[in-house]
């Protein structure tokens, strides 16, 4: 069974967190290119491309500027990103062996660096889907990964026994061929909703806690059938059978 989670638009580049070993990303050298075609956006640039204020336009310029020096330290993706589902996932408690786990059973997405196992060594950066290079004749981060990604996903998820489940965000399936995916792997996708006015309901921010403690979860207790996910509870969440499917796991606080 393989987990799936997005990328965070935080990050830091500073942990006092040991992991047993560190790994190249699959798709560095794309990363590389990918870094110095946002390198040569001034920050202003940056502020309209990526949609942030001018203070993060500007960090995120002499992060691209500095992406390539030895002195730019990189982390493990597990620990480089530091936004809700990263710190739900707490790996500041990890041992080797769950770090060793994580490594084969996650994939985090990233739209510089394509597709990262927990303990890829990243650099800082900030990237959004739709941004547009020219060295990728204009097309959207999207749809120049979509071909270059879809295979390795697919080989790494049967490897791992043929079963998905997804806890990236939506707009993480268009980096693949999705509907490829779903005919070729059996993809689970579990759902989070609570109980507000008098009816199930979606909460972002619960969502997103819910995503990191499923994946604490599911390395902490070496999860590798979706059948044991039906187990998962935490802070008032769990199973409801009765509106799940195949494909949907529901996980209802009511």
């Amino acid at each position: 069974m393989m987990t799936f989670i997005s990328c965070a638009k935080t990050m830091t580049g500073r942990s006092k967190i040991q992991t047993p070993f560190v790994s190249t990303p699959r798709f560095q050298t794309e990363a590389i290119q990918n870094a110095l075609a946002m390198s040569q956006y001034a920050a202003a640039e940056l502020e309209s491309m990526l949609r942030v204020n001018s203070k993060i336009a500007a960090e995120n310029y002499l992060r691209y500027q500095d992406f390539c020096s030895e002195t730019n330290a990189a982390l493990p993706a597990l620990l480089a990103y530091t936004g809700i589902v990263f710190k739900r996932i707490g790996a500041q408690d990890f041992t080797p062996d769950d770090f060793r786990f994580a490594q084969e059973h996650l994939l985090i997405t990233s739209f510089l660096y394509g597709l990262l196992r927990p303990l890829d060594l990243i650099k800082n950066y900030r990237l959004e889907g739709d941004v547009k290079l020219p060295e990728h004749n204009g097309v959207s981060m999207f749809d120049f990964w979509k071909p270059i990604l879809t295979d390795a996903f697919i080989a790494a998820i049967r490897e791992q026994g043929g079963t998905l489940v997804n806890l990236a965000s939506s707009e993480m399936k268009d980096l693949f061929d999705w509907k490829r995916v779903e005919r070729e792997v059996r993809v689970i996708t579990p759902e989070f909703q609570v109980w507000k006015n008098g009816k199930p309901t979606t909460i972002v921010i619960y969502t997103k806690m819910c995503r990191g403690e499923m994946t604490r979860f599911i390395i902490k207790n070496r999860i590798i059938s979706p059948e044991l996910l039906k187990s998962f509870e935490w802070e008032g969440f769990e199973f409801d059978a009765t509106h799940s499917t195949d494909t949907h796991y529901l996980f209802k606080n009511s």
